[in-house]
């Protein structure tokens, strides 16, 4: 059996890739030292912003789009996108505070955002792909870019923590 995606199945998981994000960063702030707590909110606006876009992209698709294939799970980013809706690669439904007891080092939080971040950016690639040019390809790009900024900010995050802990 040929499974499929829609637009609106691929968007509503990239927000909820977002929502899940920011909560992990507003959470992570509240243990983190001031530096790093400035950095990780920051983060979380800008996965707040990152959803907000996602939501107006689905917004935007007319009933045909939201509700037409994209592709088949023929090809491997449609694989892909069917193990990590199964949660083969990671759970969206699966609260991403639920790892924190506040008792982190800001090393195992910035890994842990790493983690998060590269998670993300897997995902987005194998969306960006299912996603039409005329349906926001150049937004998935954008956020694609985004991400991986976040986990060079991150990486310099966790260069500086260690330095400072010798």
């Amino acid at each position: 059996m040929a499974l499929s995606f829609n637009a609106d199945e691929i968007l509503q998981m990239a927000e909820q890739i977002e929502r899940n994000g920011a909560k992990f960063y507003r959470r992570a702030a509240g243990s983190a030292a001031k530096g790093a707590e400035k950095i990780l909110l920051d983060l979380a606006a800008r996965e707040e912003e990152h959803e907000k876009t996602f939501a107006a992209m689905r917004a935007g698709l007319s009933d045909g789009e939201r509700k037409a294939p994209l592709f088949q799970k023929t090809d491997d980013a449609a694989a892909y996108l069917q193990a990590w809706a199964d949660g083969h690669v990671f759970d969206v439904r699966r609260d991403p505070t639920a790892g924190l007891t506040g008792k982190e080092t800001i090393q195992q939080i910035l890994m842990m955002a790493i983690g998060m971040e590269k998670d993300s950016i897997v995902f987005y690639l194998g969306m960006k792909e299912a996603v039409p040019e005329k349906q926001g390809r150049a937004a998935v790009d954008k956020i694609i870019k985004e991400e991986m900024g976040h986990m060079a900010l991150l990486s310099r995050q966790l260069g500086s923590s260690r330095h400072q802990a010798l």
